[in-house]
C-alpha cells in the first residue's frame, strides 16, 4: 500500500479499506500539495516523498477511524520534521478534508511549533514555551524561519 493522491473521496476510502485488514490505529503520513489536494502514505514513510519531493500546503501525521456513515479523522498533527510546518497551516488541512467530506475535528489534535537555530542550523521542536536551541542553546526566533522550498 503506497501513497494515495486523495483527489476524490473513493480514491481515499479504497486506500482506507485496504488499511483497514491491518488495522486503521497507526497514524499515516500525509501532505497538502500545493493544489490543495490530501496526499496519504503509510507512517513509516517520509513526508517529501508522499509531496513526490514539492512544495506543501502543510504536512504531518493523521489517524483515521471508521464511523457508521464512513470514515472520520480521529487524530491529526503537523509533526514533520521534512517540512517543519507552523501550526498555521490547519485551514490548508480542513480544507482538504472539507473537499472530501472527511469530518475532522476543527483544528491539530496535537500542534508542534518548529524553529530553525539561526546560530547552529538545528531544526528544533519548541517545547513549553523555551525557544533555545536542542544543540547549541542560541536563541530561537519567535516566528516560523523555514524555507518552504
Amino acid at each position: 500500500m503506497g501513497i494515495v493522491v486523495a483527489d476524490t473521496p473513493s480514491a481515499l476510502d479504497m486506500w482506507l479499506d485496504d488499511r483497514r485488514a491491518t488495522g486503521l490505529d497507526e497514524p499515516a503520513t500525509f501532505v497538502v500539495d500545493r493544489h490543495g489536494t490530501l496526499r496519504v502514505a503509510p507512517r513509516q514513510s517520509e513526508h517529501v516523498a508522499c509531496a513526490a519531493g514539492q512544495d506543501v500546503l502543510a504536512a504531518g501525521e493523521i489517524t483515521f477511524a471508521a464511523s457508521n456513515t464512513g470514515y472520520v479523522v480521529q487524530a491529526v498533527s503537523n509533526q514533520s520534521t521534512g517540512y517543519c510546518p507552523d501550526p498555521d497551516c490547519w485551514p490548508a488541512v480542513a480544507a482538504a478534508l472539507d473537499r472530501l467530506g472527511i469530518p475532522h475535528p476543527g483544528g491539530f489534535t496535537a500542534a508542534l511549533t518548529f524553529r530553525r537555530c539561526t546560530a547552529c542550523g538545528q531544526r528544533n521542536i519548541v517545547r513549553d514555551d523555551d525557544f533555545a536551541c536542542a544543540l547549541c542553546d542560541g536563541a530561537l526566533p519567535p516566528h516560523w524561519n523555514f524555507d518552504p522550498a
